[in-house]
């Protein structure tokens, strides 16, 4: 026996985004516990994680925590875990998409759920936002399967498709597709849509900045005066959305927003907050749907059709996501449906110091 607990996960691609799932099961139900040991299993304060499995980076130090559902209407609840790299911190306000994706294949893996023909429909239950989800995944044969010659613009090669169905994602934080109860808000001299979809974001004109909205990500990375601004506007908008004070939060995101280049209806640049991302959040991509139906916002102004139901396609740093916007028979509020595709990538167990707090006692006989 030595000095390290064994907890079993499973390190997953999920779209544009990777890192480990967990059962709920598997992990302390006390939520200070339950960070501590996401700190130590991805090694955060290091800019490379380099004591943890994390990969040093916003978009690879994510843990998705999946379990049965504690909602009556979903199969399984998904808590998403944003553990900071270099700060001792995990943020769970916020839903991350793409994760999302693999969350049904996992599910079906871990025997949460039961697959029911070619195709098997998953409900989950965001516990972030309280939001339900349909995740859609090809089990031909009664079995998950990731080759496929579905491909998404962030991620080489093809796999199975999954198909993600955003229904009533309205006021994921506030309660208010529009916060402040204006399509247009002036902050600090730039016009803004401040939209709570899937997600909150600080929607705002690249050209303000002086930008086309079409830059390669690290141009925006290397602007330290621009960030700056960027960063107290989102702080600003925080507190006109009723999010408090919001400079330990990576909520909400800001997003640059600019003419196409590439034949898309809008170039889109998402904030992680204080980088450029390397593509698109599913979630952000979601909201920018959610925000094209309301007259006279920032993102409606760039487009030209306002009819349902349409496909928009958001260009971002390394390709284009689009998104299916249409009302639902019975619904008031649109869907906004987009598909990802997923990887199982390890399986094992991640293992910490036994000595962590209380580790025995919470893991009892898992020593390796």
């Amino acid at each position: 026996m030595n000095d390290l607990i064994s907890i079993p996960c499973v390190l997953m691609r999920g779209g544009t985004s990777k890192g480990p799932f967990f059962l709920a099961s598997d992990l302390p139900s006390d939520p200070e516990k339950r960070n501590a040991l996401l700190l130590e299993i991805m090694g955060s304060g290091h800019p490379l994680q380099i004591d943890g499995i994390g990969g040093g980076n916003s978009l690879s130090s994510k843990v998705a925590i999946v379990g049965p559902s504690t909602h009556p209407e979903a199969d399984v609840d998904y808590l998403f875990a944003q553990v900071k790299v270099l700060e001792q911190s995990v943020d769970t306000a916020p839903n991350c998409g793409n994760m999302l994706s693999a969350v049904g294949p996992f599910a079906l893996e871990a025997g949460l759920v039961q697959p029911t023909g070619d195709e098997t429909l998953i409900r989950v239950h965001n516990v972030n936002t309280g939001k339900l989800i349909d995740a859609r995944v090809c089990t031909p044969g009664g079995r998950v399967v990731y080759s496929g010659e579905a491909s998404i613009d962030g991620v080489p090669g093809t796999a199975a498709p999954v198909y993600l169905a955003f229904r009533n994602a309205v006021g994921a934080k506030t309660g208010k597709l529009l916060p402040s109860g204006n399509a247009v808000d002036l902050i600090g001299g730039f016009e803004t849509t401040l939209i709570d979809g899937a997600t909150p974001l600080v929607v705002l004109k690249a050209t303000d900045f002086g930008f086309t909205g079409s830059e390669p990500a690290a141009a925006f990375d290397a602007d330290d005066a621009f960030l700056n601004i960027l960063e107290r506007v989102r702080i600003e908008a925080g507190r006109l959305m009723g999010l408090g004070d919001v400079r330990a939060s990576v909520l909400p995101k800001p997003v640059l927003i600019g003419s196409p280049k590439h034949g898309g209806d809008l170039a889109v640049r998402y904030f992680t907050p204080a980088n450029c991302h390397a593509a698109l959040a599913t979630t952000g991509a979601v909201t920018l749907g959610l925000g094209a139906t309301i007259p006279n916002s920032l993102i409606s102004q760039h487009l030209l059709q306002a009819s349902l139901p349409r496909t928009l396609r958001w260009e971002h740093p390394t390709g284009e996501l689009s998104v299916r916007v249409e009302m639902a028979p019975g619904d008031n509020i649109p869907t906004v449906s987009v598909m990802r595709t997923s990887r199982r990538l390890f399986e094992g167990a991640a293992l910490v110091r036994a000595a962590h707090d209380n580790a025995h006692s919470v893991y009892g006989n898992t020593s390796v």
